[in-house]
């Protein structure tokens, strides 16, 4: 019988490991090895990797032919390479010929069960992410959580300790005195050595390693161990820092739980890409090739409706000043007074498509001390850039109290101090809140009247609050049509509409926009009737606002990983008709309840439509930076909780909406392990769909 061969390659921040499998997934050969920049100057590309090695990635390739060499093998000889790990990039095929690439998370999974077949959870920490899996037993499949952009509670933060301290890495176990009372920071793997500095000349070796150690576990737990929360049972311990035997010592103090560490746990990656690539060729041939499932979108004539009403809105009539609005002061007062409206975050996002400028309104920004740890991008865009001088600014005090800040901040430098009115919007929908808000709107129209120097028509205003309701009854219709079909555009299309967050409310312009894109809807799913159901598909509903800067990442999610997105929360109508007799009140309802002002009103809202609509996946992009309170750690706990009910799992990308500079590496893993999971929950594998 011919022999076959099977290796699995994970290149991670700081090692590349290999594992090489027979068919019978006996374990020939393992590699554990750190890599290091390739020396000396720049080189241009000779062509020759098999002789040369200059370059970092001619490096690895000599690596692993070395590693093969000592088999009598070479890469031609493998039956299928699975390569994982995050320093996978485009240029490595063209240096390591490999069949595919699958996420480290599902890498890890595969690797523990194969000796652990049983277990339901994982623990990976290395140089650059720790990673935390658990079994869930409901939904009967593996969910996961990473670190972020910070490389606390990972390898990297040892390794700094070990260098301020000149011990060398691999000896700290055996160093460190487990009754250690010291206790300092991990929060931040770069300034370590800031707290290190404080106890070096101070106290034993043993004891300030012991507490860095400490300080290890109790940070990854803090990262990513909320997975584990109320899990009792044993933990397997992977990746590099599971060599540490104290760390791994704290973190059954601190757990809880039994703590086991693999014989192989520092390549459990590389062996678990090994494993899939044994699986793999048992069902390639069935495999169905996966293609995209939607037409041109681009061409849907409701874009280009949207486009030029957005461009009128924005660029038209320079010469009027405009009324700053947040995104949500009601428009239909402001378009019956007949002002003209800049919607700031709008004008900000707009803004980001610009590399540059984006990049310099932040310099700007942070000259005058707004920083990215506490100020969101919209905001900080908004402070560096020039705005159209305003005649009149109204804001909302939520669901963003830095957001009624930094406008009347704004408004302030433009000299426009007493020209900025703010509604007082309590989070909770009753009658008190009611009453309360209608008497503060009445309010702003009255300064507003005195600022633009004409009376309200309330005329005008009912009139308004009908097309309000016209483009509402449409939307709704546009709404259910997508929830009861298959995907009918693309996600990362749609997004981008953000209908609930249009300053056209109150205007015809909206309700034909609105109608032509009914129209489209209609017209797309009778291209699709009888080619694609509901069930071929997943179905993802995606939470708050994307990277504006950037729609490759939810591009990747539909094309790439052929998932789709078949709804966007920014897109959902759940309001009641206004009143046309009684406006003030029903737009206070409105903003009441248009979704992001109530966190436990979302969260229901949210675990309705998952179930109405059949979405199978959440994934909830979190603006992490400025502290956005509309996904902060509450509201994820919360919404976590109640999708868990419905089996739906969450998937939270960290990152922000404006400023790509503060995104994790990580994301793209993230959203990888999260389709696999999803595939093998559907299609019970992580590749998707089989021919029957």
């Amino acid at each position: 019988m011919e022999n076959k061969y099977f290796l699995g390659i994970d290149i991670g921040s700081t090692t590349i490991k290999t594992v090489l499998l027979s068919l019978d997934l006996e374990i020939l050969n393992t590699l554990y090895m750190r890599t290091k920049p390739a020396k000396g100057k720049p080189v241009s590309c000779s062509g020759r990797c098999y002789t040369c090695g200059s370059c970092n990635m001619g490096a690895v390739k000599n690596i692993i032919e070395n590693f093969l060499e000592k088999k009598g093998l070479s890469l031609k000889d493998m039956t299928c390479t699975v390569v994982t790990g995050s320093q996978i990039i485009e240029e490595t095929h063209d240096f390591i010929p490999y069949d595919f690439k699958v996420s480290e998370v599902s890498a890890h999974v595969e690797g523990a069960t194969k000796y652990y077949p049983n277990c339901k959870a994982i623990l990976d920490v290395g140089g650059q992410d720790s990673k935390a899996m658990i079994y869930n037993e409901g939904m009967k499949m593996w969910t996961s959580k990473m670190s972020g952009i910070c490389a606390a509670g990972t390898g990297a933060f040892l390794d700094s300790v070990a260098l301020k301290l000149g011990v060398p890495i691999e000896q700290m176990a055996e160093l460190a005195d487990l009754n250690s009372e010291l206790e300092f920071s991990s929060v931040c793997a770069v300034l370590s050595a800031t707290s290190i500095n404080k106890y070096k000349n101070r106290y034993p070796l043993g004891q300030i390693i012991g507490g860095a150690c400490k300080a290890q576990a109790r940070t990854v737990m803090s990262g990513v161990g909320d997975l584990f929360f109320n899990y009792k049972g044993d933990i397997i311990f992977q990746g590099g820092v599971a060599a540490n035997s104290a760390v791994t010592h704290y973190l059954r103090e601190v757990t809880g739980n039994n703590i086991i560490v693999p014989k192989y746990h520092n390549v459990m990656g590389a062996l678990g890409a090994a494993c899939i690539a044994r699986k793999h060729i048992e069902i390639k041939k069935n495999i169905i090739s996966s293609k995209s499932i939607f037409s041109d979108t681009q061409k849907l004539k409701s874009i280009s409706l949207r486009a030029k009403y957005t461009k009128r809105e924005f660029l038209g009539n320079k010469n009027e000043k405009p009324v700053w609005r947040n995104l949500f002061f009601p428009s239909e007062i402001l378009n019956a007074i007949d002002a003209k409206i800049l919607t700031l975050e709008t004008y900000a996002a707009l803004f980001a498509r610009s590399r540059n400028k984006i990049k310099k309104a932040f310099d700007i920004a942070a000259y005058k001390g707004f920083t990215g740890a506490e100020t969101c991008s919209f905001l900080r865009t908004l402070e560096g850039i020039e705005l159209p001088e305003p005649i009149f600014g109204v804001s909302t005090s939520q669901p963003c109290l830095q957001g009624e800040r930094i406008f009347s901040d704004l408004i302030r430098e433009y000299g426009k101090e007493d020209a900025f009115y703010s509604l007082h919007t309590p989070i909770k929908n009753n009658k008190n809140a009611i009453e309360h808000m209608a008497a503060d709107m009445e309010k702003s129209v009255h300064l507003l009247e005195k600022a633009l120097g004409r009376k309200m028509d309330m005329g005008r205003l009912a009139e308004s609050c009908e097309l309000s309701n016209q483009a509402r009854e449409i939307s709704k219709k546009c709404n259910d049509l997508r929830f009861s079909s298959p995907p009918l555009l693309r996600g990362s299309l749609a997004v981008y509409f953000a209908v609930i967050f249009s300053q056209l409310w109150g205007k015809k312009e909206l309700v034909e926009i609105q109608t032509q894109f009914y129209e489209d809807l209609l017209e797309r799913k009778e291209q699709i009737d009888g080619r694609i159901s509901m069930e071929d598909t997943h179905r993802i509903l995606w939470l708050h606002l994307p990277p504006f800067y950037d729609s490759r990442l939810l591009d990747y999610i539909e094309l790439e990983c052929n998932t789709p997105i078949v709804f966007e929360e920014v897109n959902f109508i759940g309001w009641e008709p206004l009143d046309v007799k009684d406006p003030y009140r029903s737009l206070a309802r409105k903003l009441l309840t248009v979704g992001f002002l109530d966190p436990h009103l979302r969260v229901s809202r949210i675990k309705e439509y998952a179930s109405k609509a059949k979405f199978n996946g959440c994934i909830l992009y979190n603006h992490m930076f400025g502290r956005c309170s509309m996904a902060d750690a509450s509201f994820i706990k919360h919404l976590r909780e109640e999708l868990n009910k419905e089996l739906v799992p969450m998937l939270v990308i960290d990152g922000d909406c404006m400023d790509p500079t503060v995104d994790p590496c990580s994301t793209y893993t993230k959203i990888n392990a999260y389709c696999e999971a999803l595939n093998f929950r559907k299609y019970g594998n992580i590749f998707g769909p089989l021919k029957t």
